[in-house]
């Protein structure tokens, strides 16, 4: 599998002893523009199929087309060093508006638990490891809490999307972003159950849900987006697109 590199720095860069100003190494890289589809058209940075879809669903955005990363054929990705899901998701807004032109909603989203003092948080994905899987990490935090009763495992997830719109400057120059969030508060079960959703869902129960109750992995997708994080980060947002002719 390729790993892609995240976009860094300035160029290296070679001095030969008689000339003036650095010149860069090799042959400078040339960069396709991106693959545009008419029409209007909202840019999701996401490479992901599944979130795609679900925002698709949840957006019901009826004169825009929403369009991945992958479909303009970006290639590139940011380094996301924020401390807050808002922050990240400002960075990589403002970063693939700058890099496509076109206006662009992100999300960070992730699972803070109390006694874990509020983490992962911004390294949920990446919890158990840079390359972890759902269950590396649904087992890693399973461990972290062994032992706790229900009344200290409390948790929630929270989502916040972010919209950039290149051609809208804020006061000091830079892109201005509107933000949503949303939150759905629940606690960590004991064991993992159901194979529905993705992420830490086999092992969430959602409020309303007594100690040992159905996890968000035996909710069905309609149920889930009822009343998910996203969902209600992206009932908020939907109303900003609506104010903005999207």
């Amino acid at each position: 599998m390729t790993t892609r590199r995240p976009v860094s720095g300035r160029p290296a860069t070679h001095r030969s002893p008689a000339s003036g100003p650095p010149a860069p190494v090799g042959r400078p890289a040339t960069r396709r523009p991106p693959a545009v589809p008419a029409g209007p058209v909202l840019l999701v940075a996401t490479r992901s199929a599944h979130k795609l879809g679900e925002l698709i669903e949840l957006l019901d955005l009826r004169r825009t087309r929403l369009v991945s990363l992958d479909e303009i054929g970006l290639p590139d990705e940011p380094i996301e060093d924020r401390t807050t899901f808002a922050a990240n998701a400002a960075l990589k807004a403002r970063f693939y508006a700058r890099l496509s032109g076109l206006p662009t909603l992100a999300d960070d989203s992730g699972i803070e638990v109390d006694a874990l003092g509020g983490g992962p948080g911004v390294r949920t994905r990446r919890y158990a490891g840079e390359d972890a899987t759902d269950a590396r990490n649904n087992a890693k935090l399973l461990a972290a809490l062994g032992g706790l009763p229900p009344d200290r495992r409390g948790a929630r997830y929270r989502c916040v999307l972010a919209l950039a719109e290149p051609a809208e400057a804020g006061p000091r120059g830079g892109i201005t972003v509107h933000i949503a969030r949303g939150t759905l508060e629940g606690r960590i079960a004991t064991v993992p159950r159901g194979a529905g959703g993705f992420g830490y869902d086999p092992i969430f129960e959602p409020v309303g849900e007594p100690p040992g109750g159905r996890t968000l992995g035996l909710w069905s997708a309609a149920a889930k987006n009822a009343v998910s994080h996203r969902a209600r980060a992206a009932r908020r947002m939907a109303r900003i697109l609506a104010r903005r002719g999207y």
